[in-house]
């Protein structure tokens, strides 16, 4: 189980990645436009996140508070959703990719700080 965890972690950690990197990618552009990656990331870290979660019977470190654990969901549903409706469009609104980027932003901060 504990392979399994670590692995999912990883997986979850590359969908981070994605997301981010996709978001970063598109910061110098003077139209701004979701990327694949930004697509791709989102859904490998709800897919990987509620993994994590299902699995976790003693995790890696300790069982993540439920509270924690529905934010971060409600935040990644809003950015897939903000994703998935701008997805095919060829200009976003700034607005909506810096949204995108700050919610992104957020729940690393979550991840990382709240115990």
């Amino acid at each position: 189980m504990k392979v399994l965890q670590e692995c999912l972690l990883v997986l979850h950690f590359v969908g981070i990645a994605s997301l981010l990197g996709g978001f970063l990618t598109q910061m110098a552009a003077q139209t701004k436009r979701v990327v694949p990656a930004m697509l791709h990331g989102a859904a490998t870290m709800l897919v990987t996140g509620l993994g994590l979660y299902a699995v976790d019977d003693n995790g890696l470190h300790h069982a993540p508070p439920a509270a924690k654990m529905a934010v971060k969901l409600g935040i990644l549903v809003v950015i897939a959703g903000l994703i998935w409706t701008q997805r095919s469009k060829e200009e976003i609104a700034k607005g909506v990719y810096f949204g995108i980027g700050g919610l992104t932003l957020a729940n690393i901060v979550i991840a990382v700080f709240w115990h």
